[in-house]
């Protein structure tokens, strides 16, 4: 067993390294979320940004604001895995009028969903301790503005905590508050 990071790998035959997560890797990224300004935190699986395949934990707070997005350019679509914890995702029409909402919880019924490419959508932690693992087409790319919800406050403005209480509470057929 080697040691790397904040998780193991185990060598195996032939020098491959097998990645896993474990529940000391999920305390360790609940803890950095909790610390972190923007109250989340990822940690890749995926060994570069220009990887085909991304792949990540990603550990969201209560406080945390991801803004609603969609993925257009280049169309992918967007696996979430619960690990741990609860939380909730809304996908949107153009309008920014909720289309879906589901519920994933650890204790639930619902552990996984897939969100096709081009559909505006966000998740958002309703308990502490929410981690959940991500999966979606490489490389990475920032999110152009073009991207991002017109209909959803920038991250950091003023408006970010009360869209924040909306969307937890959103129910389909809701608008956002202007």
């Amino acid at each position: 067993m080697v040691e790397s990071g904040h998780h193991t790998h185990r060598e195996l035959l032939h020098g491959w390294n097998m990645k896993y997560i474990d529940n000391i890797l999920l305390d360790t990224l609940t803890q950095k979320a909790i610390d972190s300004p923007r109250k989340r935190m990822n940690y890749n699986l995926h060994t570069s940004l220009h990887d085909p395949l991304q792949r990540l934990c990603n550990a969201i707070e209560q406080e945390t604001y991801i803004r609603p997005h969609r993925h257009a350019d280049p169309e992918t679509l967007e696996i979430f895995l619960l690990l741990r914890g609860a939380a909730v995702i809304l996908l949107f029409e153009t309008s920014g009028k909720v289309a879906e909402k589901v519920i994933l919880a650890e204790h639930g019924p619902l552990k996984v969903v897939e969100i096709p490419s081009r559909t505006w959508h966000t998740i958002a932690s309703l308990e502490s301790g929410t981690v959940f693992f991500e999966v979606k087409k490489g490389p990475y790319i920032p999110q152009p503005e073009a991207h991002l919800a017109p209909w959803s406050p920038k991250e950091g403005s003023p408006a970010t905590t009360r869209f924040v209480a909306w969307f937890k509470n959103a129910q389909i057929g809701d608008m956002p508050p202007a």
